[in-house]
């Protein structure tokens, strides 16, 4: 059977990949400890479950418009207001079917054949592929811990070129929980001014910031800025709904229009009894739910960055937001661990989880190969039995 091109040049995703090989061991009866999960091990709160249970008895069954019902597009509108400043009508939003497909469609709607995108390192894995499937060209610009794993203005204006199309900003980022400050946005921004360039800015883990960070959205530093930008957000990390499958993204209205058509032929809508939920999941009770999750994040990512930190050969930049660390490794690199030449961060991964049943996600993938990527989504017992596997791992 034929297989085309496009669908070849497509990696499976490293952080999926990680997950089902440790749950594959787990089924076996090995004792794995998973630092690669990118979903919290919260339950989605009972509030929101029981609003998606009324929807389904009181027939929300149908399809809906293929932008979303215009209530939740409402209330996502009155949230933007509310919490980041930004005045979106309900029109200027559409409703996706997760966060993944909010950057696809995005993607799919403002580039053509030969643009080109900023993309920093360390990046998500999904925004090459998604950039390489809308026929544009990711331009990498590698960043460090020397200015935080952030690109800065002067490094933007160098980068911009004729092609440029779309810069990407995913902040907090995944994979190394890192935060643009307000200031580092603005001049970010300012560098753009008199550009045609767009700016997608994934603000899916904009709950989860910790210490004294302040999270803005990209669009609310300027007006400029508000006209360039399309907001991506979603369900999956505030409110632990990442089997929902629901994202939404907001912006200038022929763009969003353009992305409602596309969904129109993808997958008519996003699933009807979830959207009431989603309704449901902005209400009263909402703050509460966050914040219960955020705290405790904040105590397992303080722990895990110094318990990192504190290993021979390991550095670690804290992390200011999302529930990732992303250690730097390479002084161990060169080195034979239990009969294996650690070459880089996928020989890393691949002895650390065969010899010592704890799996992580190489760097590599991320754009970033001196650095693993350890999630802290998981209990902060199981934080502490993986991390000292690791230390004993790295002591062989």
């Amino acid at each position: 059977m034929k297989v085309s091109k496009r669908a070849q040049e497509v990696p499976p995703s490293a952080t999926i990949a990680v997950t089902a090989r440790a749950q594959e061991l787990k089924a076996q009866g090995v004792d794995v400890v998973g630092f690669g999960a990118g979903a919290p091990d919260f339950d989605t709160p009972e509030y929101i479950k029981d609003a998606a249970i009324a929807s389904l008895k009181a027939g929300q069954t149908k399809y809906t418009p293929a932008a979303g019902i215009p209530k939740l597009r409402a209330v996502i509108a009155e949230k933007l207001k509310r919490d980041n400043g930004l005045d979106y009508k309900p029109e200027q939003i559409v409703v996706n079917i997760g966060g993944k497909h909010s950057v696809y469609e995005a993607m799919q709607a403002v580039l053509d054949p030969g643009d080109e995108v900023i993309l920093q390192t360390p990046y998500w894995v999904t925004y090459p592929e998604t950039i390489k499937l809308a026929g544009a060209k990711a331009k990498f610009f590698q960043t460090d811990a020397s200015t935080g794993y952030k690109i800065t203005p002067a490094q933007l204006r160098k980068a911009i070129t004729k092609k440029t199309a779309l810069l990407v900003i995913n902040s907090p980022n995944n994979p190394g929980g890192f935060t643009y400050t307000p200031d580092e946005l603005a001049g970010l921004a300012k560098v753009l001014e008199g550009t045609d360039v767009m700016v997608m800015s994934d603000e899916i883990y904009e709950k989860l910031i910790y210490g004294d960070t302040k999270f803005v959205s990209f669009a609310a530093v300027g007006k400029d800025a508000y006209n360039r930008t399309l907001t991506l957000n979603g369900f999956s990390k505030t409110f632990s709904m990442t089997g929902w499958r629901l994202g939404y993204t907001a912006g200038p209205l022929d763009v969003i229009k353009a992305m409602a058509r596309l969904q129109d032929h993808m997958t008519s809508n996003p699933v009807t009894f979830a959207q009431y939920a989603a309704v449901a999941a902005y209400g009263p009770q909402a703050d509460e739910a966050i914040e219960r999750m955020r705290v405790e994040f904040e105590k397992r990512g303080k722990y895990m960055v110094e318990r990192l930190n504190a290993m021979e050969g390991v550095q670690c930049t804290e992390s200011t937001g999302a529930f990732y660390s992303f250690p730097d490794v390479s002084a161990h690199y060169g080195r034979n661990i239990g009969g294996v030449e650690i070459t880089g961060s996928m020989e890393f991964a691949k002895a650390l989880l065969d010899q010592a049943s704890v799996a992580l996600v190489p760097g590599l993938p991320f754009g970033c190969d001196k650095n693993v990527r350890l999630s802290f989504a998981c209990s902060l017992e199981q934080i502490e039995k993986g991390l000292d596997r690791l230390e004993q791992w790295l002591t062989k």
